[in-house]
């Protein structure tokens, strides 16, 4: 405990030297280099007279506007439409592909924490300075709960756990967590909404992982750990305890739970489709607002920046390939390392002996089904436990290594 508690501390000080590092590197490279994005320099006026109203503005002239138009120009990219919305609201189509609790978070900061900042460098930048100082608090967070919170839960290896905390802080995308992008909140959320969910507290994990769909819509895909959590103890129910019963309640429970991770994603479409379609931002009704389920989403990314199945597979992207190549080749090589140990340590067991069997499976995590493996093997009829077949005791989550042991088994005989 101590030496993990050693650890947390200095994963956030790793945490903290990343951020620093990589705020530096951009600076320098700002300096020596004519960003490729010039958009922060597109700042028409809102449309609506109403967001507009709610702007933050300065009594007299600014004190420091270098200062502002320095934060200012950093703008670019995906940040430039988080800190329009922050501003101005979804005034256009196409900032419904971003999603809003950056941009809610953004603007919170900026009235009730940086609004004294307001007369001295103006109101956009105090904006994107939010947006800065939120992400990168945010970064840090999500490094301690991956450290310290779920890999020392998950893994049970403080040194392994530290390892995996490094490489998240030097993760080679790391200039978007400390970005006005949303994947420090996302990270925050889905890392605690993890911790919480093997920790068993539900509902917690249930909220947070709700909250990730708010950042981001692939967050709507971390209801399959409900699903999976619900698959696992209806299994258990069944095949285990014997009772049917308790799997009806998981299994509604996990869809109840999966439902309430779904909720933004799904009410964030609504608002979109009540304000284009019903409330007429655009004079003709648009394509996707006459199909029999109207998709949002799906529609703007296909449209505006031609995301679809396979689509990006094309001549031109090939130097964005090349550039990826590093981080592919590592990590298609570490799921074949992974699988070739693993086939190895299989191998290698004694196939009939079921003790053998019941460590491989504690290594992997699973240590009550270890446990029910022993209890088995060491029941009054050795008949019955020789008999046993490992698919009935088995996970959901190790049902491979258990078909695995099955096979290699029948080969010994």
């Amino acid at each position: 405990m101590a030496k993990a508690q050693g650890l947390e501390g200095l994963v956030l000080r790793r945490a903290l030297l990343s951020r620093l590092l990589l705020l530096t590197l951009i600076l320098l490279w700002r300096l020596l280099f004519r960003p490729y994005d010039t958009s922060a320099s597109l700042n028409p006026s809102c449309l609506s007279s109403a967001t507009a109203g709610g702007r933050l503005v300065p009594s007299g002239p600014i004190l420091w506007p270098r200062i502002g138009a320095a934060i200012e120009a950093s703008v670019v990219w995906d940040g430039v439409y988080f800190v329009r919305i922050a501003e101005c609201g979804y005034e256009y189509e196409q900032t419904y592909a971003f999603f809003p609790l950056l941009p809610l978070c953004i603007s919170l900061l900026s009235r009730f924490v940086f609004a004294p900042l307001v007369p001295m460098i103006g109101y956009r930048p105090v904006l994107a300075l939010s947006g800065y100082v939120l992400n990168n608090i945010a970064f840090l967070f999500a490094a301690v709960y991956f450290y310290s919170r779920l890999s020392v839960l998950i893994l049970k290896d403080p040194a392994a756990a530290f390892r995996a905390s490094i490489l998240f802080c030097f993760n080679p995308a790391s200039v978007f967590y400390s970005s006005i992008y949303t994947e420090s909140l996302y990270a925050l959320c889905s890392l605690g909404g993890l911790y919480y969910l093997f920790s068993g507290a539900n509902t917690v994990a249930m909220l947070l992982l709700a909250l990730s769909g708010s950042a981001r819509s692939n967050g709507a895909l971390n209801a399959g750990y409900f699903c999976f959590q619900a698959m696992q103890h209806a299994y258990n129910a069944i095949i285990q305890k014997k009772r049917p019963i308790l799997a009806v309640h998981a299994i509604i429970g996990g869809v109840a739970r999966s439902i309430c991770v779904f909720v933004p994603f799904l009410a964030f479409q609504a608002y979109g489709y009540s304000n284009i379609c019903l409330g007429g931002i655009s004079y003709e009704l648009r394509p996707w607002c006459k199909a029999r389920i109207p998709n949002l989403y799906g529609f703007l990314q296909s449209h505006y920046w031609g995301v679809g199945f396979l689509r990006y597979f094309q001549v031109k992207q090939l130097p964005n390939f090349l550039l990826a190549s590093p981080i592919l080749s590592l990590a298609i090589w570490s799921i074949i390392h992974y699988a070739n140990k693993l086939l190895q340590v299989v191998q290698s067991l004694n196939m009939h002996d079921y003790n053998s069997f019941a460590a491989l499976l504690s290594l992997l995590g699973t240590n009550e089904i270890s446990e029910a493996v022993g209890a088995s093997k060491n029941s009054s009829s050795s008949k019955s436990s020789q008999g046993l077949n490992p698919l009935l005791i088995c996970e959901p989550s190790h049902l491979l290594v258990c078909f695995l042991y099955t096979r290699l088994s029948q080969q010994h005989i």
